[in-house]
């Protein structure tokens, strides 16, 4: 088993917490172990970045910080066959995915950002005054100085690129807590960030777990200016109550419920087949995917029957085969909370479309946290599967008959991340769209991106957005400057 250290200062330490196992979820058993940081360990990070901004990088110029970007994403390709082989280790998502999706988008993260650094040009205000005289007013940014960035176990490495990228670009130094089911592709980038000469201190990477632990540390530590948190409600909560101790900025994307509503004017086969890739892409672990179906009635039979044949051709197996297309769930943890609300569903009248089960698969992987994808019918809305977060490929598939009706069953969720509509309707398709309580909404497509446009969810799925200028926005402070004539 190889080890990972935390990196601190530019160089990798050994904690002074404990080592945890990382396990490989695709096996059941651990690929490495993890060094945890003790709050002394946390301490000497948050020092270390801001000793970098007081030093040279606290005045790098626009263009320095845009080659540093693009050199940081060009470190990134050359290594990836080292960060897909890491992300498959913590993840076990199949090769198809990670190689196309999570190292891919880790590295444009930074060209995106790195185009975007001075395009917000400088807001030039004139203005009267009583002696006639005139007044100039003008806007300028700057960074918000040390960057708490906590992200979650699904999307590693595209997770933390993604708050990463917009920090650095902004001039902030960063102190990253990666998930302790996923920590290697968020160690390897410190030996990017070596490469490409980014100066000590400005890129920290500390290890551990939530209350009592790295994240704790982190997060109500008083030198840190701001923190950026993806991850589950409950966590967004407390991490909420840490910032609120010297009014710290926070940025979090949390748990989400998506509705898809999908109307009989609809492009049939389009739309199970989107519906397929919003409820099963990584084996359901991912904010956006698709748990609540709503169907219109005249085609609600065919929809069923060719979502749960999507499902029933999904195939699991070892991540670099190239027949597997569904990976395993994160942990054995995670395994039994999705496998409780199978139970639940059962128990609450479910008709189980397809699903419902653990796979077993022979060999290396028999230890390997699979499930079934799971199809639902038959739930009334009230039911535990219907209204909470499963994150695994799971979805409820229930028949609507109005307009109106599909819109308030959609809309029935303590969250708001994301929902999918599927109509040939334009009319409907803005109407609907602009009626659902959701921070994006994709029409006939989902998960298409572009990075620019803001990302980010109301109600209890999170504060704030984040996304090409609107991460301008919050990773840096804008100043006003008011010159009297």
């Amino acid at each position: 088993m190889s080890d990972i250290l935390n990196f601190i200062d530019g160089a990798y330490v050994a904690g002074g917490g404990r080592w945890f196992d990382v396990v490989n979820p695709a096996t059941g058993q651990p690929h490495a172990r993890a060094s945890e940081a003790a709050e002394a360990d946390v301490d000497r990070a948050v020092a270390a970045a801001r000793r970098a901004m007081a030093g040279p990088w606290g005045r790098t110029s626009e263009a320095d910080r845009t080659a540093m970007l693009n050199a940081i994403a060009d470190e990134i390709d050359r290594r990836a066959e080292d960060f897909l082989a890491a992300e498959i280790a913590d993840t076990g998502k199949p090769l198809s995915l990670a190689g196309t999706v999570d190292i891919p988008r880790g590295a444009a993260n930074f060209r995106i950002f790195a185009k975007m650094i001075g395009a917000e040009a400088e807001r030039l205000y004139e203005m009267a005054t009583p002696d006639g005289a005139g007044a100039l007013n003008y806007a300028i940014r700057r960074p918000k100085g040390v960057v708490a960035v906590i992200s979650p176990w699904n999307l590693p490495l595209l997770l933390m690129t993604w708050k990463v990228a917009p920090a650095l670009a902004c001039g902030n130094a960063v102190v990253c807590k990666p998930s302790e089911e996923t920590p290697s592709t968020c160690a390897l980038l410190g030996e990017v960030m070596r490469a490409v000469g980014l100066p000590d201190g400005v890129f920290n990477v500390v290890h551990g777990f939530g209350p009592g632990s790295a994240g704790a540390f982190l997060t109500a530590h008083p030198d840190v200016d701001a923190i950026t948190f993806t991850g589950e409600t409950r966590t967004g909560e407390a991490i909420m109550k840490a910032a609120a101790v010297g009014t710290r900025d926070i940025s979090s994307e949390l748990g989400g419920k998506n509705a898809g509503v999908i109307f009989a004017d609809c492009d049939l086969e389009a739309a199970i087949e989107g519906t397929a890739r919003s409820t099963f892409t990584n084996c359901g672990q991912v904010c956006l995917c698709t748990e609540r179906l709503y169907v219109e009635r005249p085609i609600f039979d065919a929809f069923v029957a060719g979502l749960k044949a999507k499902a029933e051709a999904l195939v699991p197996g070892a991540p670099f085969d190239s027949a597997t297309t569904i990976g395993p769930l994160i942990s054995a943890e995670h395994r039994t909370k999705v496998m409780g609300y199978f139970e639940t569903a059962a128990a609450d009248g479910a008709t189980v479309v397809t699903g419902g089960s653990a796979f077993a698969l022979p060999g290396d992987h028999e230890g390997g946290f699979f499930v079934r994808p799971t199809l639902w019918t038959g739930l009334a809305e009230d039911s535990a599967a219907v209204r909470e977060e499963v994150f695994g490929p799971v979805a409820h598939i229930a028949p609507f008959d109005s307009e109106a009706e599909a819109i308030a069953l959609a809309n029935d969720t303590r969250y708001g991340l994301a929902a999918t509509l599927w109509t040939r309707d334009l009319s409907r398709a803005h109407r609907v769209g602009a009626a659902l309580e959701a921070g994006i909404i994709w029409v006939n497509t989902w998960n298409l991106r572009d990075l620019r446009t803001a990302f980010g969810g109301a109600k209890q799925s999170g504060i704030g957005r984040e996304g090409g200028a609107y991460s301008f926005d919050f990773y840096s402070e804008t100043r006003n400057i008011c010159i009297k004539l």
